[in-house]
């Protein structure tokens, strides 16, 4: 096996686990199991967890930001922006659920993680055209985020989720957005 493929199955292994059981609970002994390969191995490529958890954030952070990219490059304005990129992030999120589920964990897990993926993100969401503050854009990951723990929740229950759950979902998560955006410029008083 190539050494980049190696690095490349440590950083799957650990995106699953950090996205499955958290950061706290994810040991480089059990991922070298997992993997079959020595705890060494994965510090040969990661000096440590927390270098590891660093790479496996910024791999998601372009993972997030190709989405987002890709789906803002087919929106004509604003308005249709808001939905390309909630539109992105839910179809990232359908094919690959853990990448929103380590967004959670980073979260969750607070500075220095979570400001190293909004650092990651940053120039990528400036360079796809989402031209609306730093506030706004981790509201609509938060949104997101949530849409995406309440499809867990409702399978946690045996509900799936279908459709018209999902359209519903999708109109009210804009319609918010269409409130942070009209409010933008004029804050509620305190």
């Amino acid at each position: 096996m190539t050494s980049a493929r190696t690095r490349e199955r440590v950083l799957d292994a650990a995106l699953a686990s950090f996205a499955d059981r958290g950061y706290p609970a994810t040991s480089l002994d059990a991922l070298a199991a997992a993997l079959g390969v020595r705890k060494q191995t994965i510090l040969y490529y990661f000096a440590s967890k927390e270098v590891l958890l660093g790479s496996v954030v910024d791999r998601a952070a372009g993972e997030l930001a190709a989405a987002l990219v890709a789906g803002v490059a087919r929106a004509a304005d604003d308005r249709a922006r808001a939905g390309a990129v909630v539109d992105a992030v839910l179809r990232l999120g359908a094919r690959r659920p853990e990448l929103l589920a380590l967004v959670r964990e980073v979260v969750r897990l607070g500075p220095p993680t979570s400001t190293r993926l909004l650092d990651a993100l940053r120039p990528l969401v400036g360079r796809a055209g989402v031209t609306v503050p730093e506030a706004t854009v981790l509201t609509v990951a938060a949104m997101v985020v949530g849409l995406a723990t309440e499809v867990e929740v409702l399978r946690a229950v045996d509900l799936e989720p279908d459709l018209a759950w999902l359209r519903r979902r999708r109109r009210t998560l804009l319609g918010e957005l269409s409130g942070l955006d009209a409010t933008r410029d004029h804050p509620r008083p305190a």
